[in-house]
């Protein structure tokens, strides 16, 4: 067993009902360029199976040599930002690494973020890679947006003492959304100094989505309300400059359009249809301006080009409902 003193770096994998992806990034995790007796790997399973567990085990019994890997049912919340909460409580390293079950970190990415956290800062951030077909998607584009990101705990390192001090994720964030936001503007408030660390490496290949999936994902939005509820002037500076002023005036039509219809309005009627579908028409040919122009694609994005906008306020009135009013 790995003996704590000789630690220098915990690895927390929150994992949900994912057994290969996990595996995969277990089998990355074994092969790094560290001595194996200088880090441990912690897998929180936010929805405990014992698919997982047995898959865990047998990747600590695969070998006689550490790095130690350690299973951690998480019964007592829901969401990535509860796991990896009960990951660096439980880790016994002074620095904590995070990255998710779906990612393949290089084998030198744990040697260059200890290299970078040398510096004395209270978080690094490495590099994250999304290789994308020749012609993707636009929810292909969307998604690898991530690669531009300030903070993301697919590829972070924190002090534990850091993390202490700002009182680690805040749990009310339920879904894969702002936590890592939350955290990083925490972090700032408290003074702490965070680097940047290009050669510590994940990549995070892109999963298949199914048809309009971009719809679905609106839902996270209530959660930039808690963020800036939270951090208004570090959400304005760094996340978003203004309110969604394209999805307000596209949503307000279509809800005009409907009101004077309702009313016997026809002429208003009529003019706010109209300017919903001209307003609705230019967000779909910005979006498809920027994509593949595949037949799947184009569908695509004349059905969520018209819902996204609707459904994009919606979840944020829904997020003013239930963090207190606000319009991000």
């Amino acid at each position: 067993m790995t003996d704590s003193m000789n630690l220098n770096v915990s690895v927390i994998v929150p994992t949900y009902r994912r057994p290969d992806l996990l595996a995969r990034c277990l089998t990355a995790l074994l092969h790094q360029s560290v001595p194996t007796q200088t880090y441990e790997i912690v897998v929180c399973d936010d929805g405990p199976s014992a698919q997982v567990k047995d898959l865990v085990l047998e990747f600590s019994a695969s070998g006689h040599k550490p790095p130690l890997i350690r299973y951690i049912a998480v019964t007592t919340t829901q969401g990535p930002a509860g796991a990896r909460n009960a990951g660096w409580r439980a880790a016994r390293a002074p620095i904590i690494a995070f990255t998710d079950d779906d990612t393949i970190p290089d084998a030198g990415w744990l040697e260059a973020g200890l290299q970078a956290m040398e510096e004395g800062a209270a978080a690094a951030v490495g590099r994250i890679v999304m290789p994308l077909p020749e012609n993707p998607s636009d929810y292909e584009n969307d998604a690898a947006r991530l690669q531009q990101a300030e903070f993301v705990t697919a590829n972070c390192f924190v002090r534990r003492e850091a993390l202490a001090m700002v009182g680690g994720f805040d749990e009310g964030f339920t879904l894969a959304w702002r936590e890592d936001s939350d955290l990083h503007f925490s972090l700032l408030k408290n003074g702490c100094r965070i680097i940047s660390a290009p050669q510590a490496i994940v990549t995070h290949p892109l999963r298949p989505a199914h048809f309009a999936a971009g719809l679905a994902m609106q839902k996270k939005v209530m959660f930039d309300v808690l963020l800036y509820r939270k951090h208004p002037e570090l959400y304005r500076q760094r996340i978003r400059k203004a309110p969604p002023w394209l999805y307000l005036s596209i949503t307000a039509c279509l809800l005009g359009a409907v009101v004077f219809f309702l009313a016997g309005r026809t002429e208003l009627a009529e003019a706010a249809a109209y300017l919903w579908m001209v307003l609705s028409l230019y967000f779909f040919l910005y979006r498809l301006s920027r994509s593949s122009l595949d037949m799947r694609n184009i569908s695509e994005l004349l059905v969520t080009s018209i819902l996204i906008p609707p459904l994009s306020i919606f979840w944020r009135l829904v997020g003013a409902a239930r963090f207190g009013r606000a319009l991000p």
